[in-house]
């Protein structure tokens, strides 16, 4: 299975694509966003190995924020999360990533966690905040709405939403910040 989809940033000038690939041994999920923060140009792209029931076991994330450049290798060893070698326990035992600039991670817990519709599941990320581009836990919980809708509920700031998705599990409207223009 190979499925792209492109959206469009609805709080800031800017836009992203995504692929999602099955690969032999579970999912690859590659993108790459082009926006403005504060008036600074952005362009961040991303890989992330997924095994086969979508946990995270490795992302790497390049590009530059404004003049700064960013580059990070996060891999997991067992339940143990590492970014450019350096130990981060404060994710251990983490699951998922959540990249900050992107709505394509929403796709690892949603299809992980496989939820009928009325039932909720909370999950443990590593968030990866942007700008900070630090790795910090993020308590989320998804409740399955309908077939294609989820509420998103973040812990670390009251932050609740509700998101659509399309049949392979890609957010296709993340009100007041994307909305998805075309899926393929």
């Amino acid at each position: 299975m190979r499925v792209a989809t492109h959206w469009r940033r609805l709080d800031t000038p800017g836009s992203e694509s995504a692929l999602l690939e099955e690969v032999s041994d579970g999912w690859l999920l590659t993108g790459t966003a082009v926006f403005l923060h504060e008036h600074q140009p952005c362009a961040l792209s991303y890989t992330i190995k997924c095994a086969e029931d979508w946990s995270t076991l490795s992302a790497l994330i390049s590009g530059h924020v404004g003049l700064n450049r960013s580059d990070f290798r996060i891999n997991i060893i067992e339940d143990t999360w590492f970014v450019n070698r350096e130990e981060q326990p404060q994710v251990k035992g983490c699951i998922d990533i959540d990249i900050g600039f992107s709505p394509s991670t929403n796709l690892l817990p949603i299809k992980r966690l496989s939820l009928e519709i009325g039932e909720s599941a909370k999950v443990k990320a590593a968030w990866l905040q942007f700008p900070s581009m630090k790795l910090t836990p993020l308590l989320q919980i998804y409740t399955r709405e309908s077939d294609a809708r989820y509420r998103y509920e973040s812990s670390e700031n009251g932050f609740v939403c509700m998101i659509d998705t399309d049949l392979y599990g890609f957010v296709t409207s993340y009100p007041g910040f994307w909305h998805a223009e075309g899926a393929k």
